[in-house]
């Protein structure tokens, strides 16, 4: 009989170790896949560049971090700060964001993430996405904004202007105005 009680104990024995052996961790499975940014052609720290219009600086691009992708003719940027300056070089404005693109070609830049841009004169876009076009001279958002200067309160669902805040466009606008200043529609000169 005893032959048969230790078949039977190294049998279950056997079925312990290979019940433990199909719980061991088999590692992480990743579920989803994305472009990494070790994938970049160009990863750059303290990154500056200019933006010049006929040799005119009119913008200064600063970030912590650009991963460059010369497949897409784009560089993405951590922590930027952008200075912008008028047609006779002056400071008109600065711009803050988190992360941002910019498409090399065109010299176009998408901020986004905490977007806070100051003007010369006081004034203050927040948003959480701001565009630049180069070749229109334009600042844009088609998102929700707050834009305060010292005589005006204003936020909407969009919003257009130059880097310098002349002539701001505001697509559902919300706001008060102090004195003088902007003119909301139906308001009269």
């Amino acid at each position: 009989m005893r032959p048969v009680g230790t078949a039977v104990a190294a049998l279950a024995a056997a079925s312990l170790l290979a019940v433990a052996a199909g719980c061991v961790p088999q590692g992480v499975t990743p579920t989803a896949t994305g472009e990494l940014a070790d994938s970049a052609d160009m990863v750059m720290f303290g990154m500056e560049k200019g933006i010049f219009e006929d040799g005119v600086r009119r913008a200064l691009i600063m970030a912590d971090t650009a991963w460059t992708y010369q497949a897409r003719q784009t560089m993405e940027l951590g922590n930027l700060t952008v200075t912008f300056f008028d047609r006779t070089g002056r400071q008109t404005s600065v711009l803050t964001a988190g992360q941002g693109t910019y498409r090399i070609q065109t010299e176009a830049l998408d901020a986004r993430g905490g977007v806070v841009m100051v003007g010369a004169e006081g004034e203050r876009l927040s948003s959480p996405r701001l565009s630049y076009d180069k070749l229109a001279n334009l600042i844009r958002t088609d998102t929700t904004f707050v834009y305060q200067s010292p005589d005006n309160y204003l936020s909407g669902n969009g919003f257009v202007s130059d880097p310098e805040f002349k002539a701001p466009v505001v697509d559902q606008p919300r706001g008060r105005q102090r004195s003088g200043g902007l003119l909301l529609p139906g308001q009269v000169p």
